[in-house]
C-alpha cells in the first residue's frame, strides 16, 4: 500500500526539544489522519538537529464511501425543529424518511484522494506544531522553533504539492552542512531518502546517533588503556547536536583533577557537553575528556582536541578560582549571607529555615540513633553552601561542594556525610541515605518544607506543584520506610512542628479576629477546631488582630497517605489496602506498610478472598438492621437450646481468633494476625450455610448478630475489610 513521507527541514533545533518534536508529531499526524478517516499500518516519526521526519505506511488511496443516518424530531413536533433539522443536514424534506414517526436523514459522503487531503494535515501541523520557544523570519507569518528551509512530501512516490508561507513542497533535501555534497538531491520514498541521507554523511535515527557516539567513545578510549564514564542524560543531547557524530579523546592538565571531580565533570557536562573519562585502574577521573564533533576531521582531530581542551582549561580555571575562594571564606560568613536570602515571603529567610531544620533535627535524632548535638550541628551548616561561589556558578552542587567544605574545615565525616546527602532522596531513582546523621537531617529539611507549606496554604492541586512538595513527601517517606524510623504518633508530632511554625508569628493569612471572644466562636467551627494561633498582634487600641492555621496535621498524614499509595501502587499493592489500613487511624508508616503487605498477600489467598467475601455479607446484614435501630451488642452466648454446631463453632472460633490477633498485633507479627483471620474463614462459611440469621425468635436472633458484630470487630482490628474492593 502506498507510503507517505514528510520531510520539514529547517535550520539548527535545540537538542532538547528533539524528542519532545518527534512525539508531537506523531501525536499530531495520527489525530488528523484518523479525523480524515484514514487507517494505516504504521507511523514512525524522526528528529535531528536539522529535520523533522514522518513516515507513514500502508496508507489507502483513498477514504472509502460513507454513509450516515441521523435521527431527526418528531413528525408531530413543531415546524421550526424541522427546519433547524434541515439546516443542520443540508437537505430538503422530500430527502428525508419517515419511520415510527420519527424523520431520519442519511447523509452519503464520496470518498476522497488522500493525496488531497495530505496538503491541509501537513499545513495544519505546521502552524499548529506546540515548540516550547518559536519565532518568525522574514516577512512571514509561520513561526517554528528556526527558520523552516524545505518541506519534503512525497505520496505514492509521487509529490504531493502545496505550498506554505512561501514554502514550496517538493522531492529535494539536504545532508550533512560540511561533509555532503554540497547540493541538495531528490529522493523517492522513504528507503532511498534514508540511504542518501547516509551516504551523506546524516544519520536520520537518534537511536544510530546514540549507538555510534557510545560506541565509537568506548573504542577511543579503550584505545588508551581508558574507559568511558557512563552518561545517559548527556548522551542523548549530544546525540541530538550532531548529524554525523565522531568522539574524540581529548586532554586535559592533570592539575585539575586536585578539584572535587563532580566539579571537573560538571564542568564539562555543563558548559562543554563533554565526557568524562576514568583510569580502570584507579577508579578515578583521567585527565582527559571525549568531545562529540559534528564532522570527520582529516588529521583525526588532532586540532579540535586542542581547541577544545583549551576551552576547558579556561572553564576549569574558573572553577578552581571558586574553590580556592570558597576555602578562604567558611561557614560563618555564608550563614551570615543567609540571612539576607528570603526562603519564602511567609516563611522567612534562608537562616531562619536553617534554625527550624536545626530544631528538628535534633528532636528526630535520636528515633533514629543519631547524636543529637551532631544532627543539630550538621544542620546548621547543610544548607550554607548556597551562598558559595561554587554552587553559584553550579547549583546542582548544593549539598555536595557542603560536605567538601564541611571536611575542609575539620568537620566530622558524619557530619560532612549529613551535609552532602540531605537532600536525598530526590525522586524515585535517587538512593536513599542509611547513615543516621544523614537520615535525621534529610527528615527535617524535608519535614520543613512541608509542614511550612502547608502552615500557609501552599499546596499542591491539581498537576501543580510548585514547591515539589510531592516530591518532598515521597523522599519522607522512604526515608522511614528505607530506615523503619518509628516517630510513635507522628500525627502529635506534626501538631507540635506546626504550633512551632505559628508561634514564630509568620502565618499572616486567615481569619481576623476583634477581641477574645471572637477565638470560642471560631475554635467551634469544625474546620478550625483545635488549632493553634497566632495572638500576638495587636492594634495601638489593644485590640487583637490574629489569624488561624489553615492546616491540621490530618491534612499532612492524608497527603502522606496519598503519596503512600502511590509509592506502594507503583510497587505492584492495591491503594484500597492502604485506604483500609489507613482507616484505623495509625500514623506510623512501617507499620501501614508491613499491614499492607501482610494484607495483600492474605487476600492473595483463598482463605482470604472467600474471608473477605464473608466480611462483606456479615457487614450488609449489620447495616441493614443499623437502619432499622440499634444493633444489639455484648457477650455472645453459646449453649442456647437447639443453637446449631455451626453457630456455637463460629463463637469459639471469633473468640479464639481475637485473642491470636491482639497477641500478633502486640507483636507487629501481621503474618500471625492473618493467619489467625484464615482460620474463620471455615467457620464463617459454615454459619452462612447452615444458620438462619434473621430468626423469628428474637433471642436467637440477638445472638446471631451480635456474634456477626464480633467477627466485623475481629477482623477490623487488622484493617477495615470493608474498604476493600472484591
Amino acid at each position: 500500500m502506498p507510503q507517505l513521507l514528510l520531510e520539514l527541514f529547517s535550520e539548527e533545533i535545540p537538542a532538547r526539544m528533539q524528542g519532545g518534536a518527534a512525539r508531537d508529531l506523531e501525536r499530531m499526524a495520527a489525530e488528523r489522519l484518523k479525523a480524515a478517516g484514514l487507517t494505516y499500518e504504521a507511523l514512525t516519526t524522526f528528529a535531528g538537529p536539522r529535520r523533522l521526519t514522518l513516515v507513514v505506511e500502508g496508507l489507502p488511496k483513498a477514504t472509502p464511501d460513507r454513509e450516515e443516518e441521523l435521527k431527526g424530531p418528531r413528525t408531530s413536533a413543531p415546524e421550526q425543529a424541522l427546519e433547524g433539522f434541515l439546516r443542520k443536514t443540508g437537505l430538503t424534506k422530500d430527502q428525508l424518511s419517515e419511520r415510527d414517526g420519527v424523520w431520519f436523514a442519511v447523509l452519503s459522503q464520496k470518498g476522497q484522494l488522500t493525496a488531497g487531503l495530505i496538503p491541509d494535515m501537513v499545513d495544519q501541523i505546521v502552524r499548529g506544531f506546540p515548540w516550547p520557544k518559536s519565532m518568525r523570519w522574514g516577512s512571514g507569518t509561520l513561526r517554528w522553533v528556526r527558520p523552516l528551509k524545505r518541506i519534503v512530501a512525497l505520496f505514492d512516490g509521487h509529490v504531493v504539492p502545496f505550498e506554505i508561507d512561501g514554502i514550496a513542497s517538493g522531492d529535494l533535501t539536504e545532508g550533512h552542512r560540511f561533509m555532503g555534497c554540497g547540493r541538495p538531491f531528490a529522493v523517492r520514498d522513504f528507503a532511498d531518502y534514508r540511504a542518501k541521507l547516509e551516504s551523506d554523511f546524516v544519520l536520520l535515527d537518534a537511536v544510530d546517533r546514540r549507538l555510534r557516539i557510545l560506541e565509537t567513545a568506548q573504542a577511543v578510549c579503550a584505545a588508551r588503556g581508558l574507559a568511558l564514564v557512563d552518561d545517559d542524560g548527556l548522551l542523548d543531547e549530544v546525540a541530538g547536536l550532531a548529524e554525523w557524530p565522531t568522539p574524540i579523546l581529548g586532554d586535559m592538565d592533570p592539575a585539575f583533577l586536585s578539584l572535587p571531580p563532580e566539579v571537573v565533570r560538571l564542568s564539562m557536562k555543563v558548559h562543554q557537553k563533554y565526557f568524562a573519562v576514568r583510569d580502570p585502574q584507579t577508579h578515578g577521573l583521567a585527565p582527559h575528556f571525549v568531545v562529540v564533533a559534528n564532522v570527520e576531521a582529516t588529521d583525526g582531530g588532532k586540532a579540535l582536541a586542542a581547541g577544545n581542551s583549551r576551552v576547558l582549561s579556561a572553564r576549569l580555571d574558573d572553577a578552581r578560582f571558586f574553590w580556592d575562594e570558597d576555602l578562604k571564606t567558611g561557614f560563618e560568613v555564608w550563614a551570615k549571607k543567609l540571612e539576607g536570602v528570603t526562603f519564602h515571603a511567609k516563611l522567612g529567610t534562608l537562616a531562619e529555615r536553617v534554625e527550624r531544620i536545626a530544631v528538628l533535627a535534633r528532636e528526630i535524632a535520636p528515633l533514629v540513633g543519631a547524636d543529637p548535638d551532631q544532627a543539630e550541628a550538621a544542620a546548621r551548616i547543610a544548607k550554607a553552601d548556597l551562598a558559595s561561589g561554587m554552587v553559584g556558578e553550579f547549583p546542582e552542587l548544593q549539598g555536595v561542594m557542603g560536605g567538601y567544605y564541611a571536611r575542609a574545615f575539620g568537620h566530622p565525616d558524619a557530619v560532612a556525610d549529613a551535609v552532602r546527602d540531605h537532600y536525598k532522596p530526590q525522586g524515585p531513582a535517587d538512593s536513599v541515605p542509611t547513615a543516621p546523621l544523614t537520615v535525621a537531617v534529610a527528615l527535617a529539611d524535608k519535614l520543613d518544607t512541608l509542614v511550612g507549606f502547608f502552615a500557609i496554604d501552599e499546596k499542591p492541586t491539581g498537576s501543580k506543584d510548585p514547591f515539589a512538595l510531592r516530591r518532598a513527601a515521597l523522599g519522607v517517606i522512604r526515608l522511614i520506610l528505607d530506615n523503619e524510623v518509628r516517630f510513635g504518633d507522628f500525627e502529635t508530632q506534626l501538631q507540635d512542628w506546626l504550633a512551632e511554625f505559628y508561634a514564630e508569628e509568620r502565618v499572616l493569612a486567615g481569619y481576623a479576629v476583634a477581641d477574645a471572644s471572637d477565638f470560642a466562636k471560631l475554635n467551634a467551627r469544625p474546620e478550625v477546631a483545635g488549632m493553634p494561633w497566632v495572638t500576638s498582634r495587636y492594634g495601638s487600641d489593644g485590640v487583637v488582630h490574629a489569624v488561624t492555621a489553615h492546616t491540621s496535621p490530618k491534612q499532612i498524614l492524608a497527603f502522606f497517605a496519598d503519596r503512600l499509595k502511590v509509592l506502594l501502587r507503583d510497587q505492584g499493592k492495591r491503594h484500597d489496602l492502604v485506604d483500609a489500613v489507613f482507616a484505623l487511624g495509625d500514623d506510623d508508616l512501617v507499620r501501614i506498610v508491613r499491614r499492607v503487605e501482610a494484607l495483600d498477600a492474605f487476600l492473595a489467598t483463598d482463605d482470604g478472598a472467600n474471608l473477605l467475601a464473608g466480611y462483606k455479607r456479615a457487614s450488609n446484614i449489620l447495616k441493614a438492621e443499623e437502619k432499622k435501630g440499634a444493633v444489639p451488642t455484648g457477650m455472645v452466648r453459646t449453649g442456647l437450646p437447639n443453637q446449631p454446631e455451626a453457630e456455637t463453632a463460629l463463637a469459639f472460633a471469633a473468640a479464639a481468633a481475637a485473642t491470636a490477633v491482639d497477641a500478633a498485633l502486640e507483636t507487629e507479627d501481621f503474618a500471625a494476625a492473618m493467619t489467625a483471620l484464615a482460620r474463620l474463614r471455615a467457620p464463617v462459611d459454615a454459619f452462612f450455610d447452615q444458620v438462619m440469621v434473621n430468626s423469628d425468635v428474637a433471642e436467637e436472633r440477638d445472638n446471631r448478630l451480635k456474634l456477626l458484630g464480633q467477627v466485623r470487630a475481629v477482623m477490623g482490628r487488622v484493617a477495615d475489610f470493608g474498604m476493600i474492593a472484591g
